[in-house]
């Protein structure tokens, strides 16, 4: 497949990612479901060198997360779509969010994450790794 397209909801930012994802997670935590406004978030990794912004200018808004680290989440100041989310403690990292992606059928999550915050009308399928919090190993 190598690498996929996609953009925010008014078109106004597009991107290229010119290599597979090195990761594919579900995420339940609380900051996933705020930032996305959905039951839980499906991430996927890309390393940073292998992303490129198209078009547009991605906007962006930090937090502190939960372990320190500072979040970055980029969006859209147009449409206020959130195409990607990075950490400090993995710079080298983007996470892009998978409803913004053109075509996301190749996207299989490995694993869910912090499925002891999933809500509890979402089905955690038993297929996949299990995780309460974040593993120890944040890698495939």
């Amino acid at each position: 497949m190598p690498g996929f397209k996609g953009g925010c909801l008014c078109g106004a930012i597009t991107y290229e990612v010119s290599s597979d994802p090195i990761n594919m997670w579900n995420c339940h935590c609380d900051d996933c479901r705020r930032a996305t406004g959905a039951s839980f978030a499906t991430n996927v990794f890309v390393n940073l060198i292998d992303l490129t912004i198209t078009n547009g200018a991605v906007s962006t808004y930090q937090h502190s997360a939960d372990s320190g680290n500072t979040m970055t989440k980029g969006f859209c100041s147009d449409c206020g779509s959130q195409l990607f989310n990075s950490n400090s403690a993995r710079p080298e990292i983007k996470v892009v969010r998978v409803g913004t992606i053109n075509n996301a059928n190749f996207v299989q999550p490995w694993a869910n994450l912090y499925s002891s915050k999933a809500l509890s009308f979402t089905h955690l399928s038993d297929d996949l790794d299990n995780f309460e919090k974040m593993p120890p190993t944040p890698s495939k």
